[in-house]
């Protein structure tokens, strides 16, 4: 399942520099695939829109911190447990139960952002 940040967020920043696979954005600033991955060419994200991997996406969030869920992996092959979470002064980086993913399609998620 992916990560996501909750409205309890300070804006410390303190998680953006920890994730892996760079799914970690200041809240207002537009986001691509390509940020922190090898990805090349087009990427069908998790609702089935097909975007070029440099191709800018609206910010998720205007005003906190937010995770891209389709670049999230819960830091798995990377980390013992979500680092964000870990590093998160307010515990605002909590599991989504709505995206509830498993270890073996988080795993392949990293291995199709870092080829």
């Amino acid at each position: 399942m992916a990560i996501f940040i909750t409205d309890e967020c300070i804006n410390c920043g303190a998680c953006e520099p920890e994730c892996p696979n760079n799914a970690i954005y200041e809240g207002g600033v537009d986001w691509k695939m390509s940020d922190g991955t090898s990805l090349k060419g087009e990427y069908t994200l998790e609702d089935g829109k097909v975007v070029g991997v440099d191709q800018e996406q609206n910010p998720i969030d205007d005003d906190i911190y937010f995770i891209v869920p389709d670049k999230c992996t819960e830091c798995i092959g990377f980390h013992e447990e979500p680092q964000c979470a870990a590093v998160c002064p307010v515990d605002c980086c909590v599991p989504d139960e709505d995206r509830v993913e498993s270890e073996e399609v988080l795993l392949e998620r990293k291995d199709r952002l870092h080829l």
